[in-house]
């Protein structure tokens, strides 16, 4: 078992942290708001940092997951950060979602120091941190990945190296361009069910069975249409990772037209109130158009 440092304690991270001590792996964890480290330390019986860099002593791996691109600058730099306590040939786990460009930034720094660092994104959502279900696409050295996974495995379904640093981002940004697009689609299906006076269920019995079954038409339909949103992913955090997706693609030269589109849709839900609304929550702006 390995002395583990978690640095972010959210919706993903309490649990994915909870599995890790489940594991018996010695785990410590920090929170930029100390009552949720001291709330997972009451439930898990690890231990709690009051910094990061304080977490990450002696730890031979440190997991983060944090919000966005400055969380996670913050968290790994600076005399409090990740890795003014990380010792050579420790390494750094980044779960976030973040751009492809803050990864290799600080892979850079971290390389400095002698630290590995695997960017490692995941998607399953809160029900699968929970579970210990989730997808976890990983970039960076063939050895650091190596080491990580059998740690990782404590709450992932799958775990696969796609490529050098940066590689793991840019495949969560292929996952969330794939939902945004069929969620608009799953949406539109059930709106134009409705409108046309058929029963949402009995469609989605006869059609989740054939070519137009998915996750989300299997998980999300019955909520989305009792207009219930409050399951998953938040429209605020889609954005986040569209804008991503958007940004990336205009460095690569990629063509995302249909995701472009559907980001301003959940630009429509933000302005209806419904940042914090999971992701299906496109039926809502269906719906508020009629």
């Amino acid at each position: 078992m390995a002395k583990v440092a978690f640095l972010g304690l959210g919706v993903m991270g309490f649990p994915m942290a909870g599995h890790l001590a489940a594991k018996g792996h010695d785990v410590t964890v920090w929170n930029r708001t100390p009552a949720k480290a001291e709330a997972w330390v009451g439930k898990h019986k690890g231990k709690k940092a009051a910094t990061a860099a304080e977490a990450a002593q002696g730890a031979e791996f440190v997991m983060a997951c944090v919000g966005n691109d400055d969380d996670l600058r913050a968290v790994c730099t600076g005399d409090d950060g990740a890795f003014a306590g990380m010792e050579s040939g420790a390494i750094f786990v980044d779960h976030t979602t973040v751009s492809a460009k803050v990864t290799r930034e600080m892979a850079a720094l971290a390389g400095e120091k002698g630290v590995g660092f695997v960017d490692a994104p995941v998607s399953g959502g809160q029900a699968g941190a929970e579970n210990g279900q989730l997808s976890v696409m990983c970039g960076g050295d063939e050895a650091d990945y190596a080491a990580a996974e059998p740690v990782i495995a404590a709450y992932a379904k799958i775990c696969r190296r796609l490529g050098d640093s940066g590689a793991g981002q840019i495949t969560k940004m292929c996952n969330q361009i794939a939902i945004a697009g069929l969620v608009q689609g799953l949406a539109e299906s059930l709106h134009f069910a409705e409108k046309a006076g058929l029963s949402i269920e009995s469609v989605v019995e006869v059609i989740s069975q054939g070519a137009a079954g998915s996750w989300q038409m299997s998980n999300r339909y019955k909520t989305m249409a009792e207009d219930r949103y409050d399951f998953g992913f938040a429209v605020d955090w889609m954005r986040k990772d569209l804008g991503i997706c958007l940004a990336t693609a205009n460095e690569t030269g990629a063509s995302l037209p249909v995701t472009a589109l559907v980001d301003q849709f959940y630009k429509d839900v933000q302005k209806l109130g419904g940042g914090r609304w999971d992701t299906s929550s496109l039926l809502k702006r269906l719906r508020a158009l009629d």
